[in-house]
């Protein structure tokens, strides 16, 4: 079963179509969403290409695979506009033997892990930076953000596949990885 991992849209549709194209390339049984879906957030400029209610008519296109949460810029009237729930705070998806949290980051995070259990994976999207690292026995992981990078990172999105989590930017390199 492979997963994809796309966090912090922001409401940029010209970095939504880029992931989709990926989405189609990557051909994923499931599109987890980690947050950040529609708005762009006070403290973020606009990305390119903005414009929520085309990123949501597009997700429409996707629903049936999609698992989403919830991020901190995420509303109810952004739920109004999307036929698929992400409203939850977070999402446990059982894959290969593992139980895997996902959630948006700002309530749980990397350094504030709920009770999990050891080899575990917890996902997270909200600092818009890659992480692939083991801590306290857990699997750690960020997508980093589609849209609006940070720290000098690129655009991403992360792959979950045959025991192994990469983070590959749209040129389809990989920004980090480990073997699970």
């Amino acid at each position: 079963m492979k997963l994809m991992f796309i966090s912090d849209i922001h409401g940029s549709l010209f970095w939504l179509d880029k992931a989709l194209a990926k989405v189609r390339e990557e051909q994923p049984d499931t599109l987890v969403i980690l947050g950040d879906f529609l708005y762009h957030g006070p403290r973020n400029p606009l990305p390119d290409g903005y414009d929520p209610q085309g990123v949501a008519a597009r997700l429409q296109e996707y629903s049936k695979i999609i698992v989403a949460v919830r991020g901190n810029c995420d509303a109810e009237v952004d739920q109004m506009l999307l036929k698929f729930p992400m409203m939850g705070d977070y999402a446990m998806i059982l894959h290969e033997g593992r139980r895997i949290y996902a959630t948006h980051g700002h309530g749980f995070n990397i350094d504030n892990l709920p009770a999990l259990h050891e080899n575990d994976i917890f996902i997270q999207g909200h600092t818009h930076v890659p992480v692939a690292d083991i801590r306290e026995g857990i699997y750690v992981l960020n997508p980093g953000s589609i849209s609006l990078p940070k720290e000098n990172n690129p655009n991403s999105y992360g792959i979950l596949e045959n025991g192994s989590f990469s983070v590959k930017d749209f040129e389809g390199n990989i920004v980090k990885s480990i073997t699970l």
